[in-house]
């Protein structure tokens, strides 16, 4: 574990599976070494879009120990702990300390809406069971049906220090912005990353950290572009590049979850990889791959 910032461009990396649905460590190295090679800032695994909710806790352990092993310390490696019950997420947290990851990004229980004790506990327990191991919150209503308001961010910033970052996921830019500004207060350093493309410049113009989007699976020059031209003070670049950001998000539409769309994606942008999803997702039907082929076609891309 490094003493790592985490800003720019962490993609949430796909998790690459073989024809039998086993992990592919080799082809999730190739998908490592393009990435790094494009330039991102980090890396989040077992995220959404790394399937996790459809692996158990032996196969997130097993694909977290090889993510860190093969990163070797070139990027931030932040590994995805969250589940529907606190044992099982402190299981998944320590095993993520011990193997060397740079912290851990952490999604409240997506069944049950809990009271807001509850759910302060569960995020207090998993960031003290890893302390001072830094930990990132994932909020995305849409799936978990409950959000984490700024002000609730705030008050788990003052309990915990090592809660450092959040990964907003909801396509509500007035939510992001607020969180930057009342979580700014408690710590100016808190990293506040929008999930979706399209909100990136907005939230890199309300103190935003960056973003943690898919498209920087197979398409990293978008995000990383309008992040390196923000940074270097020319808006004008930003926009520009922010502009592709915009219309990349359509590639999403194509299937729920879109999981097979970003690993399609990918090998149409050349990276040799195995598009296996793990079910209940379903493999993209030949129409499908079409239709994205001539989006990344129309946006450049390819």
């Amino acid at each position: 574990m490094a003493n790592f910032v985490f800003k720019g461009v962490i993609p949430p990396i796909s998790t690459i599976f073989n024809e039998k649905l086993q992990f592919d460590p080799a082809g999730q190295g190739r998908l490592i070494d393009f990435l790094i090679d494009s330039g991102v800032d980090g890396m989040f695994f077992l995220g959404s879009g790394g399937e996790f909710t459809q692996m158990s806790a032996a196969e997130r352990k097993e694909v977290a120990a090889a993510a860190v092993a093969h990163v070797k310390g070139r990027v931030p490696v932040l590994i995805g702990t969250g589940s529907t019950n606190t044992r099982e997420a402190i299981e998944l947290s320590v095993h993520a300390k011990e193997v060397g990851a740079d912290g851990i990004v952490v999604i409240n229980p997506y069944y049950w809406h809990l009271t807001e004790a509850n759910l302060r506990q569960y995020f207090v327990s998993i960031a003290q069971s890893v302390a001072p191991l830094p930990v990132m919150l994932y909020n995305f209503p849409a799936l978990t049906g409950q959000d984490l308001t700024p002000d609730f961010v705030a008050s788990l910033v003052k309990e915990c220090p090592n809660i450092v970052g959040i990964k907003e996921t909801l396509d509500c830019i007035g939510h992001i912005s607020e969180m930057n500004r009342v979580v700014h207060q408690v710590n100016p350093d808190f990293a506040v990353f929008c999930g979706f493309d399209n909100h990136l410049l907005t939230n890199l113009l309300s103190g935003g950290a960056g973003v943690i989007s898919a498209s920087g699976n197979f398409v990293p020059k978008f995000t990383i572009n309008t992040y390196q031209s923000f940074i270097k003070g020319d808006l004008a670049a930003a926009c520009k590049w922010h502009q592709h950001l915009l219309q990349v998000i359509r590639a999403y539409g194509l299937d729920s979850p879109f999981v097979n769309c970003v690993k399609e994606a990918s090998v149409l942008c050349g990276v040799d990889i195995p598009t296996y999803v793990l079910p209940p997702t379903s493999p993209l039907s030949a129409e499908k791959k079409a239709q994205l082929k001539a989006l990344l076609q129309e946006l450049g891309i390819i």
